[in-house]
């Protein structure tokens, strides 16, 4: 009498039956946004919120705001001296300046910070425009923030700031080619 050949338990499945599991696996690396992508998202969410609270400030003291610089400027030196003092003066110019087309300020703060939210919506449900959109929304001021870093005396507020931009830029690149969108 032939003996067939046992079927050893042991033995990886064939191809056939691994692949829905393949298959799954890489949909939910397609679905799914990683953790380092969240927290870019959640940076997104800071900054809209931040400039909600500018807008709310412009609004709020858009009759009075020399004077409310004029404290805040005040107190930030008495309480941190010289500390970021080229970005406080670069804010108070642009206080300044919004505080005499206030709602065309406002306005622009207001789109800015829906672009913000929109942003991390979109890197939070894991959706291709958004990784495009955040990665190419940052490359644009590189080489701006560069510029800046290397015409003016050196400030180590702008350098944090283009490290950042730098770290989320290749953040989202990973991200979008480990998913396969480049």
């Amino acid at each position: 009498m032939v003996s067939l050949p046992q079927q050893d338990d042991n033995l990886l499945p064939s191809s056939e039956e691994n692949e829905p599991n393949l298959l799954r696996q890489q949909e939910r690396v397609r679905s799914t946004s990683s953790e380092s992508i969240k927290a870019v998202a959640i940076y997104e969410v800071i900054k809209g919120v931040g400039a909600l609270i500018g807008a709310g400030a412009l609004w709020s003291w858009h009759t009075n705001l020399d004077h409310w610089l004029t404290m805040a400027t005040a107190s930030w030196q008495q309480r941190f001296g010289q500390l970021l003092e080229p970005q406080v003066e670069s804010a108070v110019q642009i206080a300044q300046h919004a505080s005499k087309n206030w709602p065309v300020f406002l306005l622009l703060i207001v789109v800015y910070a829906s672009l913000r939210f929109v942003e991390a919506y979109g890197l939070w449900e894991d959706k291709t425009w958004a990784y495009w959109f955040g990665v190419l929304g940052y490359v644009i001021f590189i080489p701006i923030e560069v510029y800046y870093l290397i015409v003016s005396p050196f400030d180590w507020f702008k350098l944090g700031i283009l490290v950042l931009n730098i770290l989320i830029v290749i953040v989202v690149y990973r991200n979008m080619k480990r998913k396969g969108l480049i």
